[in-house]
């Protein structure tokens, strides 16, 4: 089925969330990685803990305190260089392959993120991207994969769900958007097995960069 409208995740899809490690490392010598890695899943954690608490909050503290959390997991002394590691939220880097993929998409396309927006929207405009909508999960207090969240998109860019292809690397959130009924793209980078949730993604790929055959075919 060709669909009408891509929407995109951000963070870890077409922005790489390690982009970071560079940064973790000038701060933490010998830590860089460690730090990055639970970093980013304290993050995850605390989106999928405060959506079933009904205590939502930002990404943007979301992602200070899964920090904080992380740097005294690893004992290591944050205060001085707390700002610079969050700063970085605002300009990582996008996989390399994405800005030429992008291009060969002409039909509309959206971002739907956790990221709140003083977070997502200085990183959209520092990459130079354009989108005919990017939609955050503050507008609604829950984070992704909550159905009605996916549903955001469809209100907004006005196009029936069968007719969306929904583009996520993070599983959880393939198989949300699947759940919900969106023709749905798995980028699979790492090779990873899928998530037993009883939903199966409509296409598996390695990268971006495969998107464009894989829709426009």
């Amino acid at each position: 089925m060709t669909v009408d409208a891509l929407v995109f995740d951000a963070y870890g899809t077409l922005y790489d969330v390690h982009s970071v490690i560079r940064r973790c490392e000038t701060c933490f010598p010998g830590k860089g990685t460690q730090l990055s890695q639970l970093w980013r899943a304290k993050q995850l954690e605390y989106t999928w803990q405060r959506s079933l608490m009904q205590r939502y909050v930002p990404f943007s503290q979301v992602t200070r305190e899964a920090l904080t959390y992380s740097c005294a997991a690893l004992g290591l002394s944050h205060r001085e260089h707390e700002e610079a590691l969050m700063a970085e939220y605002l300009h990582l880097a996008p996989f390399p392959e994405v800005p030429a993929a992008l291009e060969r998409l002409k039909m509309k396309r959206a971002i739907l993120s956790n990221g709140s927006p003083d977070l997502l929207d200085p990183l959209v405009h520092n990459s130079g991207f354009k989108f005919d909508a990017v939609l955050s999960v503050d507008e609604l207090k829950i984070f992704k994969p909550a159905p009605q969240v996916y549903e955001l998109a469809v209100k907004r860019l006005n196009v029936p769900k069968a007719r969306i292809g929904f583009v996520s690397s993070n599983c959880w959130d393939a198989l949300g958007a699947k759940s919900f009924g969106f023709r749905v793209y798995w980028i699979n980078r790492s090779g990873a097995p899928l998530d037993q949730l009883g939903f199966t993604p409509d296409e598996q790929i390695k990268s971006v960069a495969h998107l464009p055959n894989a829709v426009l075919r």
